[in-house]
């Protein structure tokens, strides 16, 4: 098979060698986001990261494809309708990060809670005061959990030991996890409406876009936080700035925004990407975020340590072996 891999750090390809001699091999540093080279064309596998672009238009230029082997667990970059409709089966890395991204949860949220980056950029400067840095404990504050996966369960474990009561909302409660992780689940009006701290772990669906918006932040608290290291669009941006300016919200960490991809290379705009009025209109919203004290954001980076990326290449090859050898596994449905 002749395999199309993109987004390649140096230390990946290296690893990525390893399907060689079976397969043809093609890697490149840079993300799908314009047409392939034509030595790329007629590949039967294409292995991306979440940058890549893979709508129609994309994967119709490859007429002999085969696998995605996306080297990510959310797969909302990939057009699962056109895979489905032309028989390419689609892959996933469902639980490399567990840990790593339950573990950035809680960077943000110390972060937040002690005035972390602010206290460091100070004393940097020399200046040595404590004026405006009270901080916030996290013992016997309720944290509400959106989405009981993976990664949602590895956040609970981590609450206990900081003292947290913790109440959660999934479309499918699973009461046995929960009498043995020690919470217990609840209507998203009643988490909501409990919660010091809201932390999202849901996917990426047609169902989750601007899952909290204005309703839900007028549910919370006065002065709670919230946290997303899931996917932007589950937030409504403009709400949550709003949510923000009328301080019904302390503060929040981010890791993921809705227009992320524009946001780290704005050039973009002007290299043929067209923005509808609401991509727009959320991109302004993110950068007007960027000036708010209370709001830490990190380039989609909670996934990023040396056990995970490691992980994630593993699984991903295997993956491709499986598929080439007729046995396919972490398949997404399509």
């Amino acid at each position: 098979m002749k395999i199309a891999i993109y987004e390649v750090e140096q230390w990946e390809h290296t690893a990525c060698l390893r399907l060689l001699p079976e397969h043809e091999l093609i890697c490149s540093p840079e993300p799908l986001d314009t047409p392939p080279v034509p030595a790329a064309a007629d590949a039967d596998v294409l292995s991306t990261f979440i940058r890549s672009r893979l709508d129609a238009d994309m994967l119709e230029r490859f007429p002999k494809l085969q696998l995605v082997a996306t080297r990510s667990t959310g797969y909302d970059h990939i057009d699962l309708e056109y895979c489905a409709a032309h028989g390419i089966t689609v892959s996933n890395v469902p639980d490399y990060g567990d840990s790593t991204v339950a573990e950035h949860v809680f960077a943000l949220i110390l972060a937040l809670a002690r005035h972390l980056v602010d206290a460091a950029e100070r004393t940097r400067r020399g200046r040595f005061s404590q004026s405006g840095l009270r901080g916030f404990e996290l013992r016997d504050k309720t944290l509400g959990v959106i989405g009981t996966g993976r990664i949602g369960r590895r956040v609970i474990e981590i609450a206990h030991g900081f003292g947290m009561t913790i109440v959660a909302t999934d479309l499918h409660p699973d009461h046995t996890v929960a009498e043995r992780l020690g919470f217990r689940y609840a209507p998203l009006h009643e988490t909501l409406a409990a919660a010091d701290i809201l932390t999202l772990h849901t996917p990426a669906t047609p169902q989750t876009v601007h899952l909290i918006s204005d309703r839900e932040f007028g549910l919370m608290k006065a002065g709670a936080v919230l946290i997303n290291t899931a996917r932007g669009r589950i937030v409504d941006v403009a709400a949550l700035i709003r949510a923000l300016s009328s301080g019904k919200l302390k503060a929040a960490g981010l890791d993921v925004l809705p227009e992320e991809s524009v946001v780290g290379e704005e050039a973009e705009i002007f290299r043929g990407r067209t923005l509808g009025p609401l991509e727009l209109r959320t991109l302004v919203a993110e950068h007007v975020l960027f000036g708010f004290p209370n709001v830490l954001i990190t380039p989609h980076n909670a996934y990023n340590t040396d056990e995970a990326v490691h992980r994630i290449i593993d699984t991903t090859l295997q993956n491709i072996e499986a598929f080439a050898q007729g046995t396919p596994r972490n398949t997404v449905q399509t």
